[in-house]
């Protein structure tokens, strides 16, 4: 039996799928997996890499080191051994013997063997005359000694010590060194000298065969200290100049610049391109260098890295495939949970044809079942949002007083007694803008837009409004509107409404323009003492046959009367101008007016001062709602021009004992007791009593 196409469809959409695409956050996985791949053997391998090249530099650097004070060392052995021979020579020398020339020459030919060992043996006296100058085997004239020679004769007889002396000649083929050795007396005291020369490359100093073989990558240098090549393992370049040597001169010319000494010890300095080490002989004050191409010799090695860092490629991306594959693979029940769970947001009817949630374990299962928590929470808070709202709603209906509800700048919620009001049924008003409701008729100042910009700047509003009808008439209304988040009064507001219309007819009357203030709609100065007046006659206050409250401390009150002064109020009129001044004093004058509403009443006497009476009420109750008036002007902070002010209010009190008639008697107390509030610091309460004989009069 075939099923029906709707059953067919249902089964098809239990049943979950071989595979589900990965969404966005398994293709990121994937991608960071690879590159995790990638960039780790990238490091990996530059860092062997990089390790590997150090290491070669540091044998090379180690055994170029070495190489180079072993041929010091040998170098340095040889001198040695040639000062050994002259030392010898000299020692088969009398003092006699120089003034015997035949004598020292049949010496010098036949009575010494280690004569033979220089290429050419000189003999001087103290006083400068060469008595021998035996080159090659042939005695010369004394006359074809070289200055170079003469010179080191002269100075060795000088300082008494030997010595070995510079380059003889300036010639490749014929350069020779020169040994000196003093001959002593037996006091101690130089009667002559005796020198014997070799040549460069002889096979007392530095044959042939010491030379290492030419190369391209590495070269062997020998050289004085003021930088005259003596071996070179290319001949050519003997006799020349080290400063023209690549990479040698450089390292040569940073040795002068330190005037570092000749020392026995090799040094090695690693430049871009070549490998220099340097070692010292002392005593002949030469210096022997091995140079390497650095690119050269590394060449084998950059090789090899280069045939690994191709298989560290293959390597990496058959590491990332495979990866890859297993991230896709572990995130298909994770792309199936998204498949299903994209049923929630489905509409309440169609919910019941989404596929069922998926089974499975870890950390999908935990998922599945938060979803399945999560959707039947919200089936539960349907359920209740629909009870809050019938209730809400109620609460509105009920209300005695009209309650508009805002977000943002439109109509949310309106109560039954508003829409009376306003002539509106609920749905016509919902949606609607604030301003829809503003009155417009010429009968209705700017109080909208004064009351959108007290908003704006202060949270708040308190005060009247006209409104509009919706068959176009005009209505006044007392409106208090509060934000319901203070930092952010554009995201909602409560707005609650008592139709005033009477009243408002009522101020135009030339009685009540006469004791009222007309910035702040409050009573003025002749209204307030005409209200206390009547209080204290008898309108409100105790008599003797009907006793009064208790206060606190036992005794019998009438009232109590404050009298509040703005501190910092001319800071605001200075700074701000006095359009802000009026602005702060119509705030205040709603802030009053909306906390003593219920009990008593408030006047603005004058300027930035105010009172407040309120009738029956105890001394104890009278400082706590004091005290309740400083702080909430205390935390209004307004704002204008970009900066912002804070006031605060000094306030004295005073009770309305029985018996009390005379109203300038209470205004001077409560003045005065407003002045004790100042000296003692500003912002703060201070009772004072009415004087006694006020209370006789």
């Amino acid at each position: 039996m075939t099923p029906p196409p709707d059953a067919a469809l249902a089964v098809a959409d239990s049943a979950p799928p071989s595979w589900s695409l990965p969404g966005s956050l398994a293709v990121r996985l994937v991608l960071l997996v690879a590159l995790a791949v990638a960039w780790s053997g990238a490091v990996s391998g530059w860092l062997v890499a990089r390790a590997s090249g150090q290491e070669a530099v540091r044998r090379m650097v180690d055994q170029q080191n070495d190489e180079v004070e072993v041929f010091a060392r040998l170098l340095s052995s040889k001198i040695e051994q040639s000062q050994k021979v002259l030392r010898t020579v000299a020692a088969g020398i009398t003092p006699d013997m120089l003034d015997m020339p035949s004598t020292l020459e049949w010496l010098l030919q036949q009575g010494l063997p280690a004569v033979q060992f220089f290429d050419s043996i000189l003999v001087a006296r103290q006083d400068g005359e060469l008595r021998v100058n035996l080159q090659n085997g042939r005695f010369e004239k004394s006359s074809s000694l070289e200055p170079t020679a003469r010179d080191a004769l002269r100075r060795t007889m000088v300082e008494g010590k030997p010595m070995v002396a510079e380059l003889v000649t300036e010639r490749s083929s014929d350069a020779r060194i020169l040994f000196t050795m003093p001959l002593h007396r037996e006091d101690g005291s130089v009667l002559g000298v005796v020198a014997g020369a070799l040549r460069l490359q002889s096979q007392g100093l530095l044959p042939v065969s010491m030379a290492v073989p030419p190369r391209p990558d590495t070269r062997l240098v020998v050289f004085t200290r003021d930088g005259t090549i003596l071996s070179h393992s290319d001949p050519a370049r003997v006799m020349g100049q080290v400063r023209g040597e690549p990479g040698l001169g450089q390292v040569f010319a940073q040795w002068l610049a330190q005037d570092s000494p000749v020392v026995g010890h090799g040094a090695t300095q690693v430049l871009p391109a070549h490998i220099v080490s340097m070692a010292g002989m002392p005593l002949p004050q030469w210096l022997v260098a091995r140079v390497s191409d650095s690119q050269a010799l590394l060449a084998p090695l950059k090789g090899a890295q280069r045939r690994a860092w191709g298989l560290a490629a293959l390597v990496i991306v058959l590491t990332a495939a495979t990866l890859a594959l297993l991230v896709l693979w572990l995130a298909q029940p994770l792309a199936r949970l998204r498949d299903r769970s994209r049923g929630l947001l489905a509409p309440e009817g169609q919910r019941g044809l989404s596929a069922p949630w998926p089974r499975a374990g870890g950390e999908v299962g935990a998922l599945v079942r938060v979803f399945e928590g999560l959707q039947a929470q919200r089936a539960q808070q349907q359920r209740e949002r629909q009870t809050l709202e019938g209730q809400f709603q109620s609460i509105l209906d009920s209300a005695p007083v009209g309650i508009l509800i805002a977000r943002g700048m439109r109509l949310e919620a309106v109560g039954r007694q508003a829409c009376l009001m306003l002539g509106y049924q609920p749905e016509e008003l919902r949606g609607q803008p604030l301003a829809h409701i503003c009155g417009t008729g010429p009968e209705c100042p700017e109080s909208c837009s004064a009351a959108q910009a007290a908003f704006a700047a202060h949270g708040a509003f308190t005060g009247d409004l006209c409104l509009r009808r919706k068959d176009g008439s005009s209505v006044w209304v007392r409106a208090q509107g509060r934000a319901v988040r203070a930092d952010a009064p554009q995201e909602g507001s409560v707005w609650m409404l008592e139709e005033m219309t009477v009243a408002h007819e009522e101020r135009r009357q030339d009685a009540w323009v006469l004791s009222h203030d007309p910035l702040t709609q409050l009573d003025n100065r002749q209204g307030f003492e005409q209200r206390l007046r009547h209080l204290l006659d008898g309108g409100g206050l105790a008599t003797d046959s009907a006793p009064a409250p208790l206060d606190g401390l036992g005794g019998t009150i009438s009232g109590v009367v404050l009298f509040l002064d703005l501190d910092h109020f001319t800071v605001v009129n200075d700074v701000a101008g006095h359009d802000a001044g009026d602005d702060v004093l119509r705030h205040v004058a709603r802030l009053l007016e909306a906390q003593v509403r219920q009990a008593g009443w408030a006047a603005r006497l004058g300027g930035d001062e105010f009172a407040v009476v309120l009738p029956g009420c105890s001394s104890t109750h009278g400082l706590a709602v004091a005290e309740q008036l400083r702080a909430a002007v205390q935390a209004w902070e307004p704002v204008y021009q970009g900066r912002s002010f804070t006031l605060g209010v000094s306030i004295g009190m005073v009770v309305l004992e029985p018996g009390l008639h005379d109203v300038a008697s209470v205004l001077h107390a409560a003045d005065m007791a407003c002045y004790d509030a100042k000296r003692a610091g500003r912002n703060q309460v201070v009772r004072r009593a009415v004087q006694r004989a006020a209370l006789l009069q």
